[in-house]
């Protein structure tokens, strides 16, 4: 306890220098604090957002994923309302969504476009939807519509010169191979957030897709579950369950937030073993500055029976304290701008590949907030460690000439 007593009043010798490098050490790890609190939010949302778009675990044929269909819905599957009814009754499930993704025409009479289309159950696809969901003109799908409705990307409706009320014309080829055409009526447009998607997104009811079609199937079966960490869990239980099928987890075909992770995890690594190197300098230039100084009380204290060892101690946990404050007053900064930042309303640019912006909001992690501490303390503790080890092996006789 006295060599504690000792290390924090001798923190406190050279206030100036102290504080110095306190706050180094408090800036570094606020850095990484607020830097690992957007990483986390851009993970958890990615994942909310595919999760919520392809759901949390896929069922489908079982060469869906794997070949390229011969002809459309080749690969779709037939009885997918009573595996959709096997799956609702499970605990862990929340919702089964019936979808179908199909590739065609669509004409207003004098220009055709090209559409990655999709089919949706129109009465409880956009709940599951939710906030990211983004419609710009007129509404969402009528599931009991007399006259087949759809929803374009906005610059596909633009292109097609279609405002909300306009008859266009689906064009495609059924499973059979026949050519078929289907006139619809526009009720909305969509900006998906992806000027590539903007130009090519359809959406269609489910009922309206198998028409254009011709067919009963469907190409995916999306279950969603309460909680996303139960994903893991269930899919080897619908595995086991569906032999025959393909059943996939969302993080499976989640590229870009695999992409995206990578990339940050990159960043921190880099940015990280960058601020732990200058918090290590400046407390190995601060810890030299006081052996230096202390020489001759270094060699008092060795004169009156203390161990090297003791004294290099003493020396570590004075550099402890002073990571200790750093990474104290890093902990307070870093809180202070998680919680200051959801009022602030500071919005981030659209990222690659996107042409709308997001809010800025840090996650707060009370494990990144401790890891970050206890490094900051250990690198601290290391540089004191290096500075000090060679003052204390000064001889005695030498350490008392010291002038």
């Amino acid at each position: 306890m006295k060599w504690l007593l000792f290390a924090w009043k001798n923190v406190w010798r050279n206030r100036r220098r102290s504080i110095t490098t306190a706050m180094i050490a408090g800036t570094g790890s606020a850095a990484l604090l607020i830097f690992a609190g957007y990483m986390l939010f851009t993970f958890e949302s990615l994942s909310e957002m595919s999760a919520r778009q392809n759901g949390h675990l896929i069922v489908s044929h079982a060469s869906y994923f794997e070949d390229d269909e011969p002809s459309p819905m080749a690969y779709g599957l037939k009885r997918w309302t009573a595996i959709q009814q096997q799956l609702k009754a499970v605990t862990e499930v929340k919702q089964v969504l019936p979808r179908i993704q199909f590739s065609d025409l669509i004409s207003n009479g004098e220009i055709s476009k090209i559409f990655v289309g999709h089919g949706v159950d129109a009465e409880h696809e956009f709940e599951i939807q939710g906030p990211f969901l983004d419609i710009r003109q007129g509404s969402l799908l009528n599931p009991d519509a007399g006259m087949p409705e759809v929803m374009l990307g906005v610059d596909l409706a633009r292109s097609l010169q279609a405002k909300p009320g306009d008859v266009l014309t689906l064009l495609g080829t059924t499973s059979d191979g026949v050519l078929n055409g289907l006139d619809v009526r526009l009720v909305g447009t969509v900006a998906t957030g992806s000027p590539e998607m903007d130009k090519r997104a359809l959406t269609v009811s489910l009922a309206t897709a198998q028409e254009l079609l011709n067919t009963e199937a469907v190409s995916t079966l999306s279950v969603y579950l309460y909680r996303t960490e139960q994903t893991d869990a269930m899919l080897p239980v619908l595995q086991a369950q569906y032999p025959d099928l393909d059943v996939r987890a969302w993080h499976e075909l989640a590229f870009f937030y695999h992409k995206v992770r990578d990339l940050y995890e990159l960043i921190f690594g880099v940015m990280g073993l960058i601020i732990l190197i200058v918090v290590l300098l400046s407390v190995a230039n601060t810890m030299s500055m006081a052996v230096l100084e202390r020489t001759r009380e270094i060699g008092v204290m060795a004169a009156m029976g203390a161990f090297p060892r003791q004294i290099l101690w003493n020396l570590v946990l004075e550099s402890a304290f002073i990571g200790l404050i750093g990474a104290l007053l890093g902990v307070l900064l870093a809180g202070a701008v998680t919680v200051w930042l959801p009022f602030a309303n500071v919005m981030m640019p659209p990222p690659p590949g996107s042409n709308v912006g997001y809010p800025l909001i840090l996650h707060f992690s009370a494990t990144a907030y401790a890891l970050v501490a206890a490094m900051m303390v250990a690198v601290t503790m290391l540089g004191g460690f290096l500075a000090a080890r060679s003052g204390v092996k000064r001889p005695i006789v030498e350490a008392l000439a010291y002038v």
